[in-house]
């Protein structure tokens, strides 16, 4: 059983990281840049404060911005918790405070893995998804090659 959880609201060039224990007391509230070597310091910030005891960190994006948070916390052994967003985005309507705020939304995040059960871990991707994901960026593009030029020659 985790004795600490990190909840990681990632955006593209800001992730918010909220620290909590067994109780749900904050432990840790930090923003950061999405840089490798500011990341990596948090990464041994965070690993510091739970004093060998089990940490899970949990986020809302497996894509994207948090890609290089995610890459980070894989590189590193640590446990990893994907939260889609629509689960956030509900749970927050039965926390304190009408705000939206990164802070909060993080502070959410670690809550919600501390509590949950169901929530799956992120791992590294396997041959076949990486084709898949290659696939599905190959369509994208050609698919917004077909709308420029459709637009184009609608102009």
């Amino acid at each position: 059983m985790p004795r600490m959880w990190a909840g990681i609201d990632a955006g593209k060039r800001e992730h918010h990281c909220v620290v909590i224990d067994e109780q749900g007391k904050k432990i840790l509230s930090q923003r950061v840049e999405n840089d490798g070597t500011v990341l990596l310091e948090l990464i041994a910030t965070v690993t510091e404060l739970t004093d060998g005891d089990e940490l899970v960190w949990a986020t809302d994006l497996n894509a994207g911005g948090g890609a290089l948070m995610i890459s980070l916390l894989a590189a590193n052994g640590q446990t990893l918790l994907y939260i889609p967003g629509r689960i956030i985005h509900h749970a927050s309507a039965t926390y304190r405070g009408d705000s939206k705020t990164d802070a909060k939304d993080a502070a959410i995040i670690a809550d919600q893995a501390r509590m949950r059960r169901d929530l799956q871990p992120v791992r590294s991707g396997d041959q076949t998804s990486l084709d898949l994901q290659i696939l599905t960026s190959y369509r994208t593009d050609v698919m917004c090659d077909r709308v420029r030029a459709i637009n184009r020659l609608r102009r």
